[in-house]
């Protein structure tokens, strides 16, 4: 499944704290001038006594101002954060003085465009000349700045007062600076943030928006909005906000026998990271030994046996090293078919005993470390002949040749050219070239065309080139059998035993790859629907064949014979297994995916009544099939690697929903058996995004019985954090279309989209405080680099609470 898209926010390397909940220590690095005293003082009075402009926020107010910060600011309203860096005004000045000039001015001064830069705001210029424009309150705005008065302004941003933080936000809206915020100013703010946001919105939707806060402020109809009453829209509309995770409740999900819940047992301790180690480990490790075992114990049988025969005399410990290699390698190429064999492995992951055992999710993983191990073979067992055994036949004593290995050739003693022509030579030089440019083209860099290859190698390299390189294993398997049909110093055909080895295995993949291509035959697919999405995304809905069934995780692999006979690709299955069709999602990331992309395009925008032609393989075992074996399930997807996750929550809906019914004593069966819950955590930094599955957010969120079972989150990471003032206004239209409407102003679905990256930390307290003593297994499709950290998430929450996660990532 095209799963590597990376959902990564450009943040600004210092976030602006315009809304900051943390005073700063804004003493400056050298001693202010006199130029700057003003500034100084005006900046310190500005603090506990904000500029006001057109209505006086009453003394009362302030009064109690202390009390509803602590409600706003807990509920994460204009915190200032900064992606972790926060900036001071050493880091400002540092800044200003990179950029300062004098030219014939009495101080340095930097111009005003260069103001977004050393606020730590570059990412947001437009925004940032906007701040400038009410700090200078309109006049002579576009003049250049002094550090004085650039300390001035860092002290009006960094003010931790509420109404001062209002007050400036207020000027950013009130252009004319006359006190009164028009319906054109509100039109102005809204296309700024939503620029800002890099947030599409349409003429109809700015009118809507701009109504909407006209009408919960402006009751009497004045035409405009006064500073009390944006700062009533605020904290009202803000405060009730409801946090995903509020941070109080972190350190309270980390004690010890602190987690409480109705639903599962609470008798059990916290594991030690040792226990979680073992329990999430012990499987790959007994595997992995039992193979590094039988390695070793073939090396050392092959290596006594040879050390024990007269070719060691011309050869010394250069030969049994070499040929105990061999005998390594003989296994690795039996090994490596096996995880490949897709069908055999989903059959056998579906009996519970030998799952149990087996890691059938690591498959692939396995795959890579015994392609390891027969590079570490390859190297030692040919390395070693051509750098040691043969220079020692070619250049030994004459009398000792005669005496040991004279007639394993013939009674001739070769030159080392003469060897190298030699059938078994050649031959096995010839494997190791074509394996190298096998192994080389299938890893990281050249199967996904990286930018970090010259711009020749990636012409040549891509998923097409690994797939069809990848299939030189049929010559490598071929020149095995040749090469060990002529060994040297070897005339017992039970010694020539490659065959042996590799016979069950190479019958086993070919019988497989036979039964898919009859099965794939059979299974000719009509097209009930092609949809493009935005971020060109295909969608097809298919007929589903007659007695095609699977299990929702599952995946199929797709061929277009208009592209290619030969290529077949993997994709998740979106559709649930009680849907009467099959339905994929294709992100166009590679060159197969950008063809049947380009194909479908072509269909739908000409209206052909005939679509591409399409066999389907499968359907075959993931990781995220072991969903069932869970109380709780935690689904965490970036972009497209949602698309793993969608058929799952369908399922686990319906199936307590069948369950439910059955409770009622209805008879009929239950489609699902295991999860009484699930999450799903969708991140995306694209808002066009949300179009993928909007029709499924519907109809789980239309559904006060489903809602009860799955609870969706979406995280926009083009967004700027909740507490920014980039997206402060943002937040308010939010909750005023949501509570009006029902409607998500950001995904246009009931589900509310939270803003900016995830705190997985909160995420996780949460959930180990609200499911004690659950399982609950976190299924990850996405970039690594997250993997690792939900991982050590999951070992941590394990450890420290009585909750039981247990972390899968899909690999395809």
């Amino acid at each position: 499944m095209d799963k590597h898209l990376k959902s990564q926010k450009p943040h600004d390397h210092s976030l602006i704290a315009l809304f900051n909940s943390t005073p700063s220590s804004s003493s400056s690095s050298s001693s202010l001038s006199s130029s700057s005293s003003y500034w100084y003082a005006e900046s310190i009075h500005l603090s506990s006594n904000p500029v006001q402009t057109g209505s006086k926020v009453s003394h009362e107010a302030d009064q109690t101002e202390a009390t509803e910060n602590d409600s706003i600011q807990g509920m994460g309203f204009m915190n200032g954060i900064n992606g972790g860096c926060i900036m001071e005004w050493k880091d400002v000045e540092n800044r200003f003085d990179q950029l300062a000039w004098t030219g014939n001015r009495p101080e340095p001064v930097i111009k005003w465009s260069q103001f977004d830069f050393c606020i730590g705001m570059q990412s947001s210029s437009e925004f940032a000349n906007e701040l400038l424009r009410a700090l200078r309150r309109c006049r002579n705005w576009k003049l250049d700045i002094t550090k004085p008065e650039l300390q001035y302004f860092w002290f009006r941003i960094k003010d931790d007062s509420f109404n001062s933080r209002m007050q400036i936000f207020f000027d950013m809206c009130n252009r004319n600076m006359d006190g009164r915020i028009t319906e054109t100013n509100i039109k102005q703010t809204i296309l700024l943030t939503a620029s800002t946001n890099k947030l599409s919105l349409t003429h109809e939707e700015m009118e809507d928006y701009t109504a909407l806060i006209m009408k919960s402020v402006d009751i009497k109809n004045k035409g405009y909005i006064e500073i009390s009453q944006m700062e009533s829209l605020m904290k009202a509309t803000l405060s009730s906000k409801t946090p995903l995770s509020p941070t109080k409740q972190v350190s309270a999900a980390l004690g010890k026998n602190n987690v409480h819940s109705n639903d599962f047992c609470e008798e059990e301790e916290p594991m030690s990271k040792a226990e979680v180690m073992f329990r999430n480990y012990w499987r790959r490790c007994w595997v992995v030994l039992l193979w590094v075992v039988a390695c070793i114990v073939l090396f050392t049988w092959k290596f006594v046996q040879y050390k024990n025969r007269s070719g060691f005399e011309v050869m010394g410990y250069c030969l049994p090293t070499a040929k105990g290699a061999a005998e390594t390698l003989k296994l690795n190429m039996a090994l490596i078919l096996l995880p490949v064999c897709r069908n055999t492995i989903t059959w056998l992951r579906n009996h519970r005993s030998i799952s149990y055992l087996i890691p059938f999710n690591d498959s692939i993983n396995f795959h890579k470390v015994i392609a390891g191990g027969i590079v570490v073979g390859v190297i030692l067992h040919g390395g070693t002949h051509l750098a040691c055994d043969f220079p020692r036949i070619s250049e030994s004593d004459r009398s000792t040749f005669r005496q040991t290995i004279a007639a394993d050739f013939g009674y001739h003693q070769p030159t080392y050219v003469e060897i190298l022509m030699t059938p078994e030579v050649g031959s096995g030089i010839v494997m190791v070239v074509l394996m190298g440019i096998a192994f080389s083209l299938a890893s990281k860099w050249p199967r996904r065309g990286s930018p970090v290859l010259p711009v020749s190698l990636r012409r040549v390299t891509g998923y097409d080139t690994f797939w069809y390189s990848h299939h030189l294993f049929v010559l490598v398997y071929a020149l095995l059998i040749f090469h060990s049909v002529f060994l040297f110093l070897t005339k017992n055909w039970l010694e020539k035993s490659t065959w042996m080895y590799i016979i069950f295995p190479v019958l086993l993949y070919t019988g497989e790859r036979i039964f898919r291509a009859v099965r794939s035959g059979s299974y000719e697919v009509d097209i009930l629907k092609a949809s493009l999405y935005p971020g060109k995304v295909l969608h097809l809905k298919m007929q589903k064949p007659e007695g095609f069934t699977y299990r929702s995780g599952m995946y199929i692999f797709l061929q277009c014979p208009q592209i290619s006979p030969f290529q077949w690709h993997p994709f998740s299955l979106t559709s649930g297994p009680q849907d009467d069709y099959l339905s994929v999602h294709i992100r166009t990331l590679g060159d197969w995916s950008y063809h049947i992309y380009s194909l479908f395009q072509e269909a739908v925008l000409s209206e052909l009544l005939e679509c591409p032609k399409l066999y389907i393989d499968g359907p075959y075992g993931s990781a995220a099939q072991d969903h069932v074996k869970y109380d709780i399930l935690v689904l965490i997807g970036l972009g497209i690697g949602a698309t793993p996750f969608i058929s799952i929550l369908k399922d686990v809906a319906k199936g307590v929903q069948i369950a439910q019914r059955d409770n009622s004593g209805l008879k009929e069966c239950s489609l699902t058996k295991g999860p009484s819950k699930a999450y799903l955590y969708w991140i995306t930094r694209d808002q066009n995004s949300f179009d993928w599955f909007r029709d499924v957010m519907k109809e789980i969120s239309n559904s006060a019985q489903k809602q009860s079972v799955v609870e969706m989150h979406n995280f926009l990471t083009s967004v700027y954090p909740e507490g920014d003032v980039r997206s402060a206004l943002l937040s308010v239209i939010q909750s005023l279309h949501h509570a009006k409407n029902g409607i998500d102003i950001v995904s246009r679905t009931p589900i509310r989209t939270h803003f900016a990256r995830p705190n997985w930390f909160n995420i996780f307290s949460r959930l180990a405080r609200k499911h004690g003593g659950a399982k609950i297994g976190v299924f990850y499709c996405g970039p690594s680099n997250l993997a690792r950290e939900l991982m050590k998430l999951c070992t941590k929450f394990s450890t420290t609470t009585t909750t039981r996660f247990s972390f899968h990532k899909e690999n395809y």
